[in-house]
């Protein structure tokens, strides 16, 4: 399973306006609205109780909010970029800055959470990590996310 199959390039935001994490996660669910057609409430709504379960910030300035939605035709993601960085309570208590949405139907947990896994991995190089925040714009975003998604 390779990230490009549920990241869609105009899904990427290269500047987060949101100051809290509620608000990042509002901002993450907007291209998904208007690509997927699908309804934002309820995608925030699910981010939004999975954070209740503990923080998806996994540390090093990354989080990988996520959760299963009813009624998804499949996999559906989004990526945001803070450069201040968020207070997203990460294990590692630094701010978060690279925010990886990841929505999945209910009834698929192993490709839900191999996407995890996926992401998981490609986010833990520090110099992709640092790429992604020196980028110019979306383009180059998605661009770096898909030639260290072709490594694995």
């Amino acid at each position: 399973m390779k990230i490009v199959e549920f990241l869609r390039p105009d899904a990427v935001i290269g500047t987060l306006s949101g100051q809290s994490g509620q608000a990042v996660l509002s901002e993450l669910t907007r291209p998904l609205v208007a690509i997927q057609k699908v309804d934002g409430q309820k995608l925030l709504d699910t981010l939004l109780e999975r954070e209740k379960l503990g923080s998806t910030g996994i540390g090093e300035g990354v989080a990988i909010p996520h959760g299963k939605v009813p009624n998804l035709p499949g996999l559906m993601a989004s990526f945001g970029r803070s450069i201040p960085g968020v207070d997203f309570r990460a294990i590692d208590g630094k701010p978060t800055h690279l925010f990886f949405a990841l929505f999945a139907p209910e009834n698929s947990a192993g490709a839900h959470l191999k996407a995890l896994a996926r992401i998981s991995r490609i986010f833990k190089n520090p110099a992709f990590r640092e790429a992604i925040l020196k980028a110019a714009n979306e383009a180059e975003i998605y661009r770096l996310i898909e030639a260290e998604d072709a490594k694995y």
